[in-house]
């Protein structure tokens, strides 16, 4: 999985999104001020196409209305608004039609500045970009790639909020805890990640581990210029990968791990490795 699965671009020329505080929208008045806010909130490289090319399955997303702006578009957001969401479901349709076989995960789990005529124009939009691909919700344990082959359906979505209830086609956000370390210290994620995979439910939820930094307004007041991804990400994945790559999938092991700037290691090829554990498994059991 990817983290912030949509940052890889950001508008710097528009406002700044109602995820900020008002004294960063303030602020953000200033042109060079959104220059450094693109630094810090662009946490991948690739876009949604390159990102399926290279392994990533599950991908989350935090969208938003424009205030101000007629109509009930959608856009994704992290600081600074990103594409319209239905140009990246578009985008993740195409290369399903193409690799029928492929099954991914979409997170929809922030909303700012949504009423539910903004929820019920999304979901529309989700419903008319996937349509018979969807899988409605099911038991957890029943979700095999077989069986979401035989039922020809390629996407899961999980949906944080209440609506959730009226459409059997959106799971609801306790299906996907992603429990967040938000420490800038690699050590201190490293344990939290240990920590919560101990406290995986055994059954009935799909789990993310979030490996990934998170700088506070003093990391980035320090390193205004340097961006999230030369102040915390390059020095801290080599750990974070070794931590992947000493991980077992299965009951109590790991399902789901996201990072940033995904293409900066082989973590994509490293988490797919893991399955291999599995066959073995299989294999030494039969």
């Amino acid at each position: 999985g990817s983290h912030d699965s949509f940052s890889y671009w950001v508008d710097e020329k528009s406002p700044v999104g109602p995820d900020q505080a008002t004294a960063i929208k303030r602020l953000a008045r200033i042109s060079l001020v959104r220059k450094i806010m693109k630094k810090w909130s662009v946490t991948q490289n690739l876009t949604f196409k390159e990102q399926l090319e290279g392994g990533i399955r599950y991908f989350d997303l935090r969208v938003s209305s424009k205030p101000g702006e007629i109509g009930q578009e959608i856009y994704f957001i992290h600081g600074l608004f990103g594409i319209k969401v239905w140009d990246g479901l578009k985008e993740m349709n195409s290369f399903l039609e193409q690799h029928p076989k492929e099954v991914i995960f979409l997170d929809f789990n922030h909303f700012y500045a949504m009423d539910n005529s903004h929820h019920h124009f999304l979901i529309n939009r989700i419903r008319s970009a996937f349509e018979s691909k969807l899988c409605s919700v099911e038991c957890v344990e029943y979700v095999t790639l077989q069986y979401m082959w035989e039922k020809k359906h390629q996407v899961l979505i999980f949906y944080h909020h209440p609506l959730y209830q009226e459409y059997c086609f959106l799971w609801p956000g306790n299906k996907m805890p992603a429990p967040w370390a938000n420490t800038t210290n690699v050590h201190k994620l490293l344990q939290f990640l240990e920590t919560t995979l101990g406290e995986r439910s055994r059954y009935g939820t799909f789990h993310v581990s979030q490996a990934i930094l998170t700088p506070r307004v003093k990391t980035i007041a320090r390193h205004l210029i340097r961006g999230l991804k030369n102040t915390l990400v390059h020095r801290n994945l080599p750990m974070i990968l070794n931590w992947v790559k000493a991980q077992k999938p299965g009951v109590m092991g790991v399902n789901i791990i996201t990072s940033d700037f995904v293409e900066l290691v082989d973590f994509a090829a490293t988490v797919i490795a893991l399955n291999d554990l599995l066959l073995e498994e299989d294999e030494s059991a039969t």
